[in-house]
């Protein structure tokens, strides 16, 4: 997942939605993502937090992790990944979007982490 992510992140991506069961690697992903954009910083879950940011290494946005699966309705977030989702120069990560699909553009990155018999088997 690690690879994969760092591989990602020469893709240019702006917003990935990532679509897994708990512990599928999404965070794990996220890690590798911000590896190849070249964030020093450590990557962690952002399940107690909601969102986390890290600064891009070009001081124009940040690649932001959102987690909305203790949010079945993101209240005051909406209006943070709405200002967020608008600057085109953040990397929007969101895991268990469910809550906030309406607001996602048509053009975003889906990324589905399913396991299968062998390991885990990514899905865009």
């Amino acid at each position: 997942m690690l690879d994969y992510g760092r591989s990602f992140a020469t893709k240019n991506p702006h917003i990935i939605e990532l679509v897994g069961d708990v512990g599928a690697g999404k965070t794990t992903f996220v890690r590798g993502l911000a590896a190849g954009l070249g964030i020093t910083e450590s990557v962690t879950s952002p399940s107690f937090t909601i969102s986390k940011s890290y600064a891009l290494p070009n001081n124009h946005g940040y690649l932001i992790h959102y987690d909305f699966y203790r949010l079945p309705d993101p209240g005051i977030m909406l209006e943070d990944l709405q200002e967020n989702l608008q600057n085109p120069d953040n990397i929007i990560v969101i895991e268990w979007g469910e809550s906030v699909t309406n607001l996602l553009p048509d053009d975003r990155t889906t990324i589905t982490i399913n396991y299968t018999e062998d390991g885990r088997d990514i899905i865009s």
